[in-house]
């Protein structure tokens, strides 16, 4: 009797163990960053829609202002928009270190407060002014930025609305944009988005 009950409690060890190797994979998956759902984003006239969560960075190389500076590597994003050219995206990316993840901040909060100057330097004619809106007490902070622009020569205006958050190595990116005034730009939602986008990481 007693080399059956071991014998049992070896096979439901071994069960034990393989339904944790089993498991192992699920957990990997849940432990990457979450991303804003489409119901997610400041408020709209039209509906917005999410595509699926990509991996890498946008066939720009990351978004307006910051092109490029977020590397491919352990990154992930996913695209917004609404019927009334409505738009925007949200970047994730994990560092290999805090330390990294800090620099990294550091690096788009540079390029988004310097992006207007920038801008009218390479597109002449171009009117393009950037704006800093303050820090969100959420997890390790997040900034948020604004762009205005504007070509007389074709009479469009746009204005996006930027912010960087971080949380540990997580490092998340959100832009909205449309056509219009830095006045008719929800920045008041976009806060809470952003805090959401921040919330949701981890």
């Amino acid at each position: 009797m007693n080399k059956l009950r071991t014998a049992l409690a070896a096979a439901a060890a071994a069960a034990l163990g393989l339904a944790a190797l089993a498991t192992a994979p699920a957990a990997q998956a849940a432990a990457q960053p979450a991303f804003l759902a489409a119901s997610q984003m400041p408020p709209s006239s039209t509906p917005w829609t999410a595509t699926q969560v990509f991996t890498g960075v946008p066939e720009n190389g990351g978004v307006l202002c910051a092109p490029y500076k977020i590397p491919a590597q352990n990154t992930r994003y996913r695209e917004f928009s609404t019927e009334l050219d409505t738009n925007g995206v949200q970047v994730t990316t994990v560092a290999r270190t805090e330390a990294d993840a800090v620099k990294l901040v550091d690096t788009l909060r540079e390029a988004l407060a310097g992006c207007g100057p920038l801008l009218e330097q390479q597109n002449p004619g171009l009117q393009a002014v950037s704006a800093s809106h303050g820090k969100l007490a959420v997890e390790e902070g997040a900034w948020v930025y604004s762009l205005d622009t504007a070509d007389p020569q074709i009479g469009i205006s746009d204005i996006h609305l930027f912010s960087v958050g971080r949380d540990g190595r997580t490092v998340t990116l959100v832009r909205w944009g449309q056509m219009g005034d830095l006045h008719e730009a929800p920045l008041t939602a976009f806060r809470t988005t952003t805090k959401t986008a921040v919330n949701k990481l981890h």
